[in-house]
């Protein structure tokens, strides 16, 4: 909805990794260190550039989100407006998207800092 900033640092992820998904009827959650995600559009994994998990808000995420626990975060990029990758030392990439211009798709939440992004 109001789309990913140019100065949104995501850096702090590197090194981090997550213990937890959470799961809500229409959100998909998870931290990495400081940095907390809400998510409201689809999460899509990818390894070697190939589609290997999805999660969309009403379903369960497929079982391949299991690879990205106790996984450390090697890349972070806001690479647009609407797109955030995530890497992890696995070859998994995270695709966080801002596919909407009229609902929320996702807050950020940096705990050290009070920062709280919604994008």
């Amino acid at each position: 909805m109001y789309r990913i900033p140019k100065d949104l640092d995501l850096s702090s992820l590197i090194g981090e990794f997550t213990t937890q998904i959470r799961v809500g009827q229409f959100d998909l959650q998870f931290t990495f260190g400081d940095i907390s995600f809400i998510i409201q559009s689809s999460v899509n994994l990818f390894r070697d550039g190939r589609l290997m998990a999805h999660w969309e808000p009403g379903r369960w995420p497929d079982v391949g989100f299991y690879e990205i626990m106790n996984t450390e975060i090697i890349r972070s990029e806001v690479v647009n407006d609407s797109l955030i990758v995530i890497e992890f030392e696995n070859h998994i990439q995270m695709h966080l998207v801002d596919n909407s211009d009229q609902y929320e798709s996702m807050q950020i939440h940096f705990k050290r800092d009070s920062l709280h992004w919604i994008i």
